[in-house]
């Protein structure tokens, strides 16, 4: 169980038959559980409710939808989309 795993972080299910997609953790539950979506099959409407044990943390982000959600705002798949792309191909620095 994974307790540094917060609202508006990105992971990755490690079981399940949607196991190795980037999804976004929408909110944690206080069983255990955290509801997740990608955007795309998985949307905010209906988030997919997964164990934590069965997720691995990839990062944490920043980014406008994430401020979205951690302050209760109303959240498009796109955004989740657009914040899921980000952290999946971070920018490179020099």
């Amino acid at each position: 169980m994974d307790d540094n795993i917060v609202k508006s972080d990105i992971v990755i299910p490690i079981r399940g038959r949607d196991q190795g997609a980037l999804m976004m953790v929408i909110d944690r539950l206080s069983d255990g559980y955290l509801l997740l979506a990608d955007g795309r099959l998985r949307k905010i409407e209906h988030p997919k409710r997964k164990k934590d044990k069965h997720v691995r943390f990839v990062a944490h982000t920043d980014c406008r939808a994430a401020l979205k959600l951690r302050n209760g705002e109303k959240l498009s798949n796109s955004e989740i989309r657009r914040a899921i792309a980000d952290a999946a191909n971070p920018p490179l620095t020099e």
